[in-house]
């Protein structure tokens, strides 16, 4: 199997998305297809071995789009959105002043008062012919700047897959055909047509539907605001030194292990690690968090990151796609790329909307004319249906508000992977928390060290030596505490790490186990002298490690690991939105109860092993939709099994691979964000999704002459297409509206 992404240009609503989608899933070697109309993105997997990706592109094309085989990056997406903006612009200019002294000359004349700035000689009643060829002289030019209108709406009707553009195609056509059956009538001297002519609706159908699409690239230009200024981070170049010279170069010539020098106040501009120098970095880009942190040698800096007081030198560890910000714009793509299971329904009711709408429009017509209505008042109602039926708003509904609510989400540290992990969040009813790392700092110190039958400094020098090879923040601890000391450390062999359990090494021929209390059951190591020193330093909070020597209890180190300061805030704020929370762990229950009192958590599971983590996401997910959050190597099983997997930023990588939502930093503050953020995109798409449903069930209707039968007025084809282009651009806005959550 293969995946495959692509560009698709020229769709303008949801039958476009749907009908290019469906197109593309009856090819047998397709396995799986989604079509986003927002991102013009076409995502699919395909079996190599039954067909070609040519194949695909032929369907698409068939349709009447562009296939473009590399999906385009935000950037260039929006470069070129601007170019066609500009295009879009001047062809509107252009119909307006068309349109414009066509609508003087259509209506004018029977307005009272205004005979005297008529032209005499283009009286209709006088002059019918040539009042009737200035007119179709005005329409043609307008009809030829919306011409995108016929060939893809016609293409679309020939493939019987009619989209938005066949509706204006035909209702247009319609009344510019007939216009001409009446020309051709004043032309034989039925001088009555001049007042069946409908050149005027025609071009001002095209000319609002143009404004209308004008204004809702402008607005859907604002949605992918996040992604631009993302990318705007991006530093192009950076300062090295050569022979002693400091010049300024691209960063696409950097390579690996380079070192740049990064002034004060100047933007950070790769991943590295600092060599030289001391100052303050500037991280809200990545975190949201406004406060500074202290860097000095030695310290990971993040590119796009804004250095503060010192000048610093900085070794290149990451470039291109590999950097933080390369990743962060990534996931902020795909996530706005990817459908929700509200998209997909809103898509299948538009795949059948356009078809069902054109049929509405023919039935409605044929039964004005069974009623003794004559052919003028039925194409009237026709072309009304047709043009107030487009489906542009049902297809905007979803992917705006993704796009707009990720894009917000991105910019206060918050990544989500996918659009659908919005949808299950918001749903969220039990969230568990693994301890350190994530409740904790996840940077213990050592602060007691009680021997058994051997000195502080020997129990804490084979502590340190079978704790060496430990990538544990635990074991890291003991070993700095050991050179504190300035404790010369042995070299160890035979080290093995026991998941959630300890480790074994060999020092200096003898065997030595460092774990917790089920690991020295398992080895029948006797800890009944310090088990009451130990319960006490429990209780306190403090993990302790139990150390045998050959078998013999040598001592315990107490392990201190400080509470983050958000961590009962946001537990607080958990329980505030009716939501669980559970504290998971591998610690011993005393320790475990201990931070638990701290932070205000429902619940604690502790002596927990990495794989029952993943047992345990399962058992919560018997009684609801389940959160985890975690940011170790232990945790990513469980982060996989959760109904939304929350990695902390500052974890490690596989953490954050098997995650769908990434909290950048250190700080448990953005999860109840995230959840903020998931109910108020959601909820947008609801309210865009009601009034597009609520916008053409009730035009629809209106259109075919519902009022007109209670003795009210006949919906008139214009005011048709002027309502149809502003539900889309209102669609938007409401989308925009995003930008305006509250962050707390």
């Amino acid at each position: 199997m293969l995946k495959i992404e692509a560009t698709i240009k020229g769709m303008h609503c949801a039958s476009c998305s749907a009908n290019a989608e469906r197109s593309v899933a009856h090819l047998r070697f397709v396995k799986n297809v989604s079509v986003n109309l927002a991102t013009e993105r076409l995502s699919a997997v395909i079996d190599e071995s039954l067909g070609d990706v040519s194949d695909i592109a032929k369907a698409i094309e068939g349709l009447g789009f562009q296939y473009v085989a590399d999906v385009q990056k935000s950037s260039d997406r929006m470069a070129e959105q601007n170019i066609v903006l500009i295009k879009q612009r001047k062809g509107l200019a252009f119909a307006i002043a068309f349109t414009l002294p066509l609508l003087y000359l259509a209506m004018a004349h029977m307005v009272p008062g205004w005979e005297i700035l008529y032209p005499s000689f283009l009286t209709p009643m006088v002059h019918p012919f040539t009042f009737a060829l200035v007119q179709l002289g005005l329409t043609i030019p307008v009809l030829i700047i919306g011409r995108s209108f016929y060939i893809t709406g016609f293409i679309s009707l020939y493939r019987l897959a009619p989209n938005m553009d066949t509706l204006v195609a035909v209702g247009t056509s319609s009344a510019f055909i007939y216009s001409l059956w009446a020309l051709f009538r004043i032309q034989s001297g039925d001088h009555s047509a001049v007042m069946e002519m409908y050149f005027e609706s025609a071009a001002m159908i095209v000319t609002l539907v143009l404004l209308g699409r004008y204004l809702e690239a402008r607005a859907k230009r604002r949605t992918g605001g996040a992604i631009a200024s993302l990318y705007s981070l991006a530093a192009p170049t950076a300062f090295v030194e050569n022979n002693g010279i400091i010049e300024e170069i691209a960063i696409e010539k950097l390579s690996i292990n380079d070192i740049v020098i990064v002034k004060p106040g100047a933007k950070i501009p790769v991943d590295g690690v600092i060599v030289e120098g001391n100052t303050t970095v500037d991280e809200s880009m990545l975190t949201g968090e406004p406060i500074p942190l202290e860097k000095g040698v030695g310290d990971n800096v993040t590119g796009a990151t804004l250095n503060g007081i010192g000048a610093i030198r900085v070794s290149v560890k990451k470039l291109g796609a590999d950097t933080t910000l390369s990743k962060i714009i990534g996931l902020v793509e795909e996530a706005q790329s990817k459908k929700i299971p509200m998209a997909r329904l809103a898509d299948k009711v538009a795949g059948y909307f356009v078809p069902v709408s054109m049929s509405i429009a023919l039935i409605s017509a044929i039964a004005w004319l069974i009623l003794g209505y004559d052919f003028s008042f039925a194409l009237k109602v026709f072309v009304s249906v047709l043009v107030i039926a487009c489906p542009c708003a049902l297809g905007l509904a979803t992917p705006t508000a993704i796009m707009v609510g990720t894009g917000k989400a991105a910019s206060n540290g918050i990544l989500f992977k996918n659009g659908e992990v919005l949808e299950t969040l918001r749903g969220v009813s039990t969230v568990l928390l693994d301890k350190t790392g994530t409740i904790t700092e996840g940077k213990p110190k050592v602060v007691d060290v009680l021997p058994n039958g051997i000195t502080y400094e020997q129990l804490l020098v084979l502590a340190a030596s079978c704790e060496g090879m430990a990538e544990h923040p635990i074991g890291i601890a003991i070993t700095q505490k050991a050179k504190a000391k300035g404790l010369q450390v042995l070299s160890a062999s035979g080290y093995t790490a026991l998941p959630g359990l300890g480790i074994e090494a060999m020092v200096q021929n003898e065997k030595i186990i460092a774990g917790n209390r089920k690991l020295m059951d398992i080895n029948d190591v006797d800890i009944k002298s310090q088990i009451g020193e130990a319960e006490t330093l429990e209780k306190e909070g403090k993990t302790v490690m139990f150390f045998s020597k050959n078998g013999v209890l040598i001592g315990i180190i107490g392990v201190a690991d400080t509470v983050k300061k958000e961590s009962k805030e946001t537990v607080t704020r958990l329980r505030e939105k009716g939501i669980k929370t559970v504290m998971l762990t591998g610690d011993n229950e005393n320790t475990a109860k201990a931070i638990a009192s701290q932070v205000g958590v429902d619940n604690v599971v502790a002596q927990v092993l990495p794989h029952e983590k993943a047992d345990w996401v399962r058992r919560y997910r018997d009684s609801g939709i389940v959160a985890m959050v975690g940011d170790g190597i232990n945790d990513a099983p469980a982060l996989a099994t959760a109904d939304v997997g929350i990695a902390i930023g500052s974890g490690t990588d596989v953490a954050i691979e098997s995650a769908d939502v990434v909290i950048m930093g250190n700080s448990l503050k953005n999860i109840p964000v995230a959840i903020e953020i998931s109910h108020a995109v959601i909820r947008n798409i609801k309210q865009n999704l009601f009034w597009a449903f609520f916008y053409n069930s009730i035009g629809i209707p209106v259109a075919a002459g519902l009022l007109f039968i209670f003795g009210g007025p006949l919906l008139n084809p214009v005011i048709a297409a002027a309502a149809m282009s502003l539900s889309s651009v209102s669609v938007v806005i409401n989308a925009l509206r995003l930008n305006n959550i509250k962050i707390k």
